[in-house]
């Protein structure tokens, strides 16, 4: 039989397969690319987000939940009570002892987390000898545990303790200076155990940002006969300034959230009569006491540190765009 394949073109099945048109490839596509399906990358990211969802969405949903109801600690289940435990907290002396606290913690603190660790930064920068051994001893009260820690500095601010029994032989005091049993001085004492223990930690974000800090400008200010002082308040300051912002807000949401200090230096009760408590430590007071707790209404005032986290977030992220447009 006569083939009928016209003049030109190729028979057989490679003719076909080689007539049929293929669409272009996509630029910046590789050929694996081509082959994935739609719903690959959700399996990647799928373990992440059910982690997040149990451990960081739920918990924070429930407790929003949790706050328009009266359940107790041990009981669980609890009825809804609506605003009932929002009108409690506006009212509650309590509350707003603690909140002012937590914000006197701060309004100390704070600025000493940023000021100190930029000093620090700035001092062990340089390479000299055994400067590796400096860094690694202002680091290292970071890595040790924060109960240890502060039971040293109890037995430091013990009536017989070091400090007391050092100024008294000095004749300094004629007494032993109340550390542990006045509001106050139990506040400023875990203050300084904050500062101290997160100098190294901020201290090498600020090592990190000075790396960026064109040296042009030291070497400037020098010519201009700037001394160290002036060349860290018009060199190194602005230059660290997204730094200093970002060690700010991390340093104010740490105030606030400041638990164990207090507890191990001011005991169960947060000093005498709870005078040094801050927000969290009358959280787990008013919602886990097993005979007098309500977990609702701990959860309004969890719900309440919240909105003071988000508004300093907020005023921060302002603060930080308003200095990049500038």
């Amino acid at each position: 039989m006569a083939s009928t394949t016209a003049p030109g073109t190729v028979a057989g099945p490679r003719a076909g397969r080689r007539g049929r048109s293929r669409s272009p490839r996509p630029s910046g596509v590789s050929g694996a690319a081509l082959y994935r399906r739609w719903w690959t990358p959700l399996v990647w990211v799928a373990p992440t987000v059910v982690v997040i969802a149990i451990f960081g969405v739920f918990p924070f949903v429930n407790t929003v939940v949790l706050s328009f109801t009266d359940a107790k600690p041990l009981g669980g289940g609890g009825q809804f009570v609506g605003l009932e435990n929002y009108r409690t907290l506006l009212s509650d002396p309590s509350f707003w002892q603690a909140t002012r606290n937590s914000f006197l913690y701060a309004a100390i603190a704070v600025p000493l987390l940023v000021v100190l660790p930029l000093v620090l930064a700035v001092l062990v920068q340089d390479k000299i000898p055994f400067i590796g051994v400096f860094r690694s001893a202002f680091y290292a009260p970071v890595i040790a545990s924060v109960v240890a820690v502060g039971l040293i500095w109890q037995n430091l601010f013990a009536e017989q303790g070091p400090i007391n029994t050092v100024l008294q032989r000095l004749h300094v005091v004629s007494s032993p200076i109340p550390f542990l049993s006045d509001s106050t001085l139990i506040l400023l004492c875990a203050v300084a155990l904050t500062v101290w223990k997160g100098l190294g930690w901020y201290m090498i974000f600020y090592m990190a940002a000075l790396g960026s800090v064109p040296k042009e400008l030291y070497d400037a200010a020098k010519v201009d006969g700037a001394g160290a002082v002036r060349r860290f308040l018009v060199v190194t300051v602005p230059g660290v300034r997204l730094t200093m912002l970002l060690v700010g807000l991390m340093s104010g949401i740490g105030s606030l959230r400041v638990f164990t200090e207090i507890y191990v230096l001011g005991g169960p009760t947060g000093g005498p009569g709870g005078g040094a408590q801050t927000l969290p430590f009358y959280i787990q007071r008013a919602a886990l006491d097993p005979i007098s707790g309500n977990a609702g209404y701990g959860a309004a005032i969890s719900v309440a540190l919240f909105l003071m986290t988000g508004v300093l977030a907020l005023v921060s992220q302002r603060l930080g765009s308003d200095r990049e447009d500038s």
